[in-house]
């Protein structure tokens, strides 16, 4: 299984609508992180779940279901976490 389904499978548990992830390594080829093996990755997703939630408690609940992965697999993670009212 790669990363992306890796992290697509645990971002099931907050059902969301539109998961959208982009691996952006690429562009980060010479950072430190980058050469321990951690990748660079653009997540756009969509679920009711962040209703009423500020921004920093919708990157929580991303970081909590994406857990180990977050230590040693993802360097950096740009999140865009959005309600359906709210797109």
């Amino acid at each position: 299984m790669s990363r992306i389904d890796d992290m697509r499978e645990k971002l099931a548990g907050l059902n969301p609508v539109l998961v959208d992830i982009v691996d952006e390594s690429h562009k980060h080829a010479e950072h430190a992180g980058a050469k321990d093996g951690g990748g660079h990755y653009l997540l756009r997703i969509i679920a009711p779940c962040f209703a009423g939630k500020t921004t920093m408690a919708r990157h929580r609940m991303i970081y909590s279901v994406l857990g180990e992965m977050m230590k040693r697999d993802i360097h950096a993670l740009n999140i865009q976490a959005k309600t359906p009212e709210e797109v």
